[in-house]
């Protein structure tokens, strides 16, 4: 009966040490950059192919009429609308669905990609977008390897869905990190470009711009910014002349002063309206947003602190979607960046696992199919229920600048 009862344990052991060893082996495995950069391929290879493959070449009445890469087909065409001077900004309904809205720069520089076929320029503009993500991510400094490899897998069905709708968020939001990156090693240079990069793509970019406070030679990033400003505003002229060029800012003017009245978006105003029908102002709403957003900044002392500066970025970056009333589920990429920062870089708490977890499901999955098409139709969306534990974060990030309750992973640097 002893070496029975010693079998078994000595089998029951062996057992555990399996299932330890292949949960290390996984863990190793899915925190490796290379497994991440081929997952991130991979994701790029899939959402090219559904978006051209699923696209009816001839659709019958009823159906949608337009690509399944309408954005991509937008900014593709905004570069032959630029080099024949016309209006950028009108609508082109037998081209594309919705107007352009980025500017005279951006439909330039599309104009790499095209004169491509769609399939290979749609490929190269979800891997440009996927790969700057991927770059900015392994460049934060003072980070661990494999967390940053668990920001990126987190993130990745966030990733998808903006890669499914051609936008434009994930490169935004790799190069307002990579920014951040090159602000802490002090390339004033490099980081006010890929600042203004972002702001002639859409303009919240802009909004990074709070970190400067943390760094020196201001005057010297100020000018910077105003000299790549100046570049990238009269850049399009190669392309037209100086009468057109001042006719497209100016007709740029009108779809961005119409998306103030347009929508509530997925949002702190779309959030008050559906949940406890405030019909709100939103200027005042932006401005109460802007000043809890800078308030932790009062905590002078805590500038040198690379753990501050970091939750910083993660709280812009979270702040730029939910306080966005334009605000679309391809946005979340940007605020489900700036969660991930903010979970990864932090020793776990209870609350921050929960707070993870309802992001996780409500904000990354609440669009997919996972959830039957009647409960996302009728419950997810007119309740935005995507924004809502973004929002719960973002206040838990407030809390926590404020109440000096960082517990970050992260040395000073």
């Amino acid at each position: 009966m002893e070496g029975k009862r010693k079998y078994k344990n000595n089998s029951s052991l062996s057992v555990v040490l399996r299932i330890v060893n292949f949960m290390n082996a996984f863990t190793k495995t899915i925190s490796n950059p290379k497994f991440i950069f081929i997952l991130f391929f991979g994701l790029v290879v899939f959402a090219t192919l559904q978006a051209i493959l699923l696209t009816k070449e001839h659709p019958a009445p009823g159906e949608w009429p337009f690509t399944l890469y309408n954005n991509y087909v937008i900014f593709k065409q905004s570069f032959f609308h630029l080099i024949h001077k016309q209006d950028l900004y009108c609508l082109y309904p037998n081209e594309y669905y919705d107007p352009y809205k980025y500017s005279p720069a951006f439909a330039l520089a599309f104009g790499l990609l095209s004169y491509l076929p769609d399939m290979v320029g749609l490929l190269l503009w979800n891997l440009l977008n996927a790969f700057v993500l991927f770059v900015a991510i392994y460049k934060l400094p003072g980070i661990a390897v494999k967390y940053k490899s668990l920001m990126l897998l987190t993130a990745g069905v966030e990733l998808m869905t903006c890669m499914q709708s051609c936008q434009s968020n994930a490169l935004i939001v790799g190069l307002l990190i990579l920014a951040f990156c090159m602000l802490e090693k002090e390339n004033y240079l490099l980081a006010t470009l890929f600042i203004s990069l972002t702001v002639f793509i859409k303009l919240f970019g802009i909004v990074i711009c709070i970190l400067f406070i943390f760094y020196p030679k201001k005057g010297k990033v100020a000018l910077y910014m105003l000299g790549w400003f100046a570049l990238l505003a009269i850049i399009p002229i190669v392309a037209t002349d100086y009468d057109q060029l001042l006719f497209l800012y100016n007709s740029w003017l009108t779809p961005l002063g119409n998306d103030h009245a347009l929508s509530n978006g997925y949002s702190v105003i779309g959030w008050l309206h559906t949940w406890f029908k405030l019909n709100v102002n939103k200027t005042l709403v932006l401005l109460i947003g802007v000043v809890l957003l800078l308030f932790p900044l009062i905590k002078t002392s805590k500038y040198k602190d690379y753990s501050f500066r970091l939750m910083m970025l993660s709280s812009v970056l979270v702040w730029m979607v939910i306080f966005n009333h334009m605000a679309e589920s391809p946005t979340f990429i940007v605020a489900m960046t700036g969660v991930v920062i903010w979970f990864y870089a932090q020793k776990p708490t209870t609350i921050n696992i929960v707070l993870l977890i309802l992001c996780i499901v409500f904000t990354c999955l609440s669009p997919t199919d996972i959830f039957p098409p009647y409960i996302r139709q009728h419950f997810f969306q007119p309740y935005v229920i995507k924004a809502v534990p973004c929002i719960l974060i973002w206040i838990k990030m407030i809390y926590d600048l404020m109440a000096d309750k960082l517990s970050l992973r992260v040395s000073n640097t």
